[in-house]
Order: C-alpha cells, then sequence, then structure tokens
C-alpha cells in the first residue's frame, strides 16, 4: 500500500501519524496529572474518615460512660400495647 504513495504522500502521513501520537501523549499526561491529584485526594479522604471514625468512637464511649449503667437499655422495652 505504501509502495503507492509518493515522497510527498508519505511525508504528510508521517507528520499526520507525528501529530496524533503528540497529541495521545498530551492526553495521557493529562490523565496522569489527574490521576494522581486523585490520589492524592483519596489519601486525605481516608485520613479524614479514620479520624471522624475515631472521634466517633470516643464520643460513643463519652456517652456510655455518663450514662447511669442499668440491665435494661431503653431500646429493650417492649412497648405498651403488646
Amino acid at each position: 500500500m505504501t509502495d503507492d504513495l509518493s515522497p510527498a504522500e508519505l511525508a504528510q502521513r508521517f507528520e499526520s501519524l507525528e501529530s496524533r501520537l503528540a497529541h495521545q501523549e498530551h492526553w495521557l499526561d493529562t490523565l496522569d496529572q489527574a490521576v494522581v491529584q486523585q490520589e492524592r485526594r483519596l489519601e486525605k479522604l481516608e485520613q479524614l474518615s479514620g479520624m471522624m471514625r475515631e472521634r466517633l468512637r470516643e464520643q460513643h464511649q463519652a456517652l456510655q460512660a455518663s450514662e447511669p449503667q442499668s440491665d435494661q437499655r431503653p431500646e429493650d422495652d417492649i412497648p405498651p400495647h403488646y
């Protein structure tokens, strides 16, 4: 197929391929940067989630410590209509 093309046509095809390659490399770089940013954001969100989970655990423990200890919890009570 390339035997039929003139040197000018071959040069044009070569330039077209180089242009497409440059465009694809640009998009790969852009996508790579986006992945890196998403990874950093995910790490921050995981850290924040861990901190929130720890704080919730501490608040739950503080609430349990401040409640009077009884054998029966309010959610265990049977409603009066039973």
